[in-house]
């Protein structure tokens, strides 16, 4: 069963709630399994990588975690909101 979100890949995205509240970016990817989104540049996770022939000294990489997509809004509805315009 598929499920439909408000967002898809390639949309650009502002966090509207939770830690990273305010942060915008493209969406990457869909986590359906857990109604999560991966966003460019938001809720940045450091994994630590072993060594291995392709890197042999090992590495701590940054990459992006997932946000749940009740928390995201579609950039262009979000500047065009109410509170948006009452501020400016």
């Amino acid at each position: 069963m598929s499920v439909k979100y408000h967002v898809k890949r390639g949309d650009d995205v502002v966090v509207i709630a939770g830690s990273q509240k305010g942060k915008s970016g493209k969406v990457i990817e869909i986590l359906p399994a857990k109604d999560r989104v991966r966003v460019e540049g938001i809720a940045m996770l450091k994994r630590h990588m072993k060594k291995s022939e392709a890197n042999p000294a090992g590495a701590i990489v940054e990459r992006e975690g997932s946000v749940h997509v009740s928390n995201l809004q579609k950039k262009a509805v979000f500047d065009a909101s109410k509170k948006r315009a009452a501020k400016a």
